[in-house]
């Protein structure tokens, strides 16, 4: 087994619950003292993400809110303890643009002088090549669009020609959101396209949206997926394998798995004839090998279990499951928490590796001369995310971002112990269902509540909505919870991580089952006594915001709401106010349109202004194109007609030069925290530590 010489630790179990120390004063929640600040929580936001490896070496990128919110390039190796090497400078930021949300924006190749990346620059949306060890600067592959960054590119890789990476590439058309082209493209490394676009090569389209292009073994074969409009790609996908002609295009392609309602998320190769896939159609996402044969394809189950082994393609580029050499398979699995596994050679079944990490990221990679090292993001609630490095046959994991990292946290006694929770939800129309959720009590080593008084909480609704919130270390939660303010983030349904009939409970039901899942979790924690029923406010960012306003608008459960960025207009965002790759999201969230156009105007915050009598605070980006600052514009103007009639309800908005959708910058996210605390001191009734609120709520 390996040992601590080498930097890696021996397999773990998960750590028990931790103990506080003796509390040592009484004080009224949200008042307690914490050293987690805003501005820590603002230095913490930068996530390590999308892990790839050549050879020894590890790359990886890493969110920089205190440079201006861009996202740094930064390596590592795996055969020294050596610190993180921040490799791309500022101003260079690696983010792709591709449906807005992005993806995997860089490849690594190997050159003359150590390795090279080539990736997306975030200001203009071109590709550049940057040689890092041989110096200079970063050098422009792809031509200047005439849109300003209407050429954008995601998931390079090295192609099958020397000299050449292939990516998806998303072209801007026209003027409207919708105005958009995708291919799967080649592009060559001598520069020659950065003056002549006609030297991009188009390989592969047919399908509006395209995703995970992957290159077999021997370069002979090209597999992908797309899908088009209506569909999202967790509604329906479609697998596609091409041979690869002389001219370096797919050549008959055709779809090997996939259809109406199966949504295939990943795809990679095995060898020239093998892939290994991961798809829904029993419901759940689970891997399968396809085989393909001079008598036609041959497709096997690895399972089928009742787990996740894919999830939503937000962001192109995930990996939940990767071949290793010697023929095992690595994946990432799980429903409310994922797991690392690998398959044992003779049962093909997983077997768990053992480590200290609750949450993996879909963000597999192989490192090592001989490829045999898994590399994820992980995190867990005692730790925060990590680029771990995992060697499946010696038991052992080691972390790169944080070599050494294992002395003791100071904020740890802070951070709350979530607990993951099951309630059930009665709604008006009857019946009960099962609502998922993790409680974050109120935790401080240094104070407690009154014994007469019930904490307040948050209900926090996660943005998608059709995603997860994740059970690791938080500390934007803990800002909360170490003041005395408890935390609930709701999965409800219409979450991923709990099959297909989980997530489509939220069809043609948006702004009803999320609001009435987050109104139950309020609900129970009042009825248990964790939560006082009169200071109890919800939360979201994007799609939360929308529940968020949604639940203010249709319930009198919560005291008051902070709402980012969010979609307050359904009939204005399906009609022409967000980007193309939602631009239908609502046909299946909501309805068709516009046959149930009332029941898009029945349900916006926008037009239900009149029964929001809680108070508020609105957060926007003012460059976001997916929830546009137009939405909040137009909701405040109703909330400013009703102050005019003295029917006005406390509130502010803040907006922020620079931001999209989600907030980067450091100072954005100190402001936002502030804000937020500011509100509840304001309604909940307490006086934060260290001065009073500092948010002006007006009618």
């Amino acid at each position: 087994m390996a040992g601590a010489s080498d930097g890696y630790h021996p397999a773990a179990t998960i750590p028990t619950e931790r103990e506080d120390p003796d509390v040592t004063e009484r004080l009224p929640y949200g008042s307690w003292p914490s050293p987690i600040d805003a501005a820590t929580v603002a230095r913490h936001d930068g996530t390590p993400n999308w892990p790839e490896a050549l050879g020894e070496e590890v790359w990886w990128t890493e969110g920089r809110p205190e440079e201006d919110g861009r996202v740094a390039l930064v390596r590592s190796r795996l055969d020294r303890e050596d610190p993180p090497q921040t490799v791309l400078p500022p101003p260079w930021n690696a983010r792709s643009r591709v449906h807005e949300y992005g993806g995997h924006p860089y490849a690594l190749l190997a050159d003359g002088a150590g390795t090279a990346v080539v990736f997306s620059e975030y200001s203009d949306q071109r590709l550049y090549l940057y040689s890092p060890d041989s110096g200079g600067e970063p050098t422009a592959l792809t031509p200047v669009p005439e849109i300003p960054g209407g050429l954008r590119y995601v998931e390079p890789v090295a192609g099958p020609r020397t000299g050449e990476v292939w990516c998806i590439r998303e072209t801007l058309t026209g003027p409207a959101p919708t105005d958009v082209a995708r291919a799967i493209v080649a592009v060559p490394l001598d520069g020659s396209a950065a003056e002549d676009p006609a030297a991009v090569r188009e390989v592969a389209s047919g399908h509006r949206f395209l995703a995970c292009p992957r290159l077999s073994p021997n370069g002979r074969r090209l597999a992908w997926i797309g899908w088009n409009h209506p569909d999202m790609p967790w509604d329906a996908t479609e697998l596609r394998v091409a041979d690869i002609d002389v001219q370096g295009r797919a050549a008959g392609a055709r779809t090997v798995a996939g259809g109406p309602r199966e949504a295939v998320v990943q795809v990679e190769w095995a060898n020239p004839d093998r892939l290994y896939y991961v798809s829904d159609p029993e419901g759940w996402w689970n891997p399968f090998r396809l085989t393909i044969g001079p008598d036609g394809d041959t497709v096997e189950p690895l399972g089928p279990v009742e787990e996740e082994f894919g999830g939503p393609l937000w962001q192109l580029g995930a990996r939940w499951l990767r071949p290793l050499p010697d023929g095992r398979i690595a994946a990432v699995h799980g429903t409310a928490s994922t797991r690392i596994a690998v398959t044992e050679p003779r049962s093909g079944r997983f077997f768990d590796l053992a480590t200290p990490f609750t949450e993996w990221s879909p963000r597999l990679t192989l490192a090592g001369t001989d490829r045999s090292t898994i590399v994820s993001i992980a995190a867990s609630a005692e730790r925060a995310h990590e680029v771990i490095a995992v060697q499946p046959d010696k038991a052992a994991w080691r972390s790169l971002s944080r070599p050494g990292g294992d002395t003791a946290d100071p904020l740890a006694p802070y951070l709350s112990a979530p607990r993951p929770r099951v309630f059930t939800c009665r709604p008006a129309a009857g019946g009960e269902r099962e609502v998922h959720a993790v409680v974050h009590p109120p935790r401080n080593p240094a104070a407690s509540g009154p014994d007469d008084a019930a904490a307040p909480y948050a209900v926090w609704v996660h943005g998608g909505p059709t995603s997860r919130a994740p059970m690791v270390h938080d500390l934007e939660i803990a800002y909360f919870t170490s003041r005395g303010i408890g935390v609930a983030v709701v999965n409800y349904g219409g979450s991923t991580g709990f099959g297909r009939a989980y997530r489509e409970r939220l069809r043609e039901n948006w702004g009803v089952v999320d609001v009435e899942d987050c109104a139950a979790v309020a609900g129970a924690l009042a009825e248990e006594g964790a939560a006082d029923p009169a200071r109890i406010a919800i939360r979201g960012g994007s799609a939360g915001g929308w529940t968020s306003a949604a639940a203010l608008a249709s319930t009198d459960v919560f005291s008051c709401a902070a709402i980012l960025y969010p979609i307050l207009d359904l009939a204005g965002w399906r009609n022409g106010e967000t980007h193309d790759f939602e631009s239908q999201y609502l046909e299946s969230l909501v309805g068709p349109w516009p046959q149930t156009r009332e029941r898009y105007e029945e349900r916006s915050p926008v037009n239900r202004a009149a029964s929001v009598t809680a108070p508020f605070v609105l957060m926007q980006g003012l460059e976001d194109a997916i929830c546009p600052p137009v939405q909040c514009e137009r909701f405040l103007e109703r909330i400013a007609a009703l102050a005019a009639d003295g029917k006005g309800v406390p509130h502010a908005y803040l907006t922020f030069d620079g931001e999209q959708h989600g907030f980067r910058k450091e100072p954005t996210i100190i402001a936002a925290l502030q804000a937020e605390l500011s509100l509840y001191a304001q309604v909940f009734g307490f006086e934060p530590a260290g001065g009073p609120p500092v948010l002006e709520l007006r009618p």
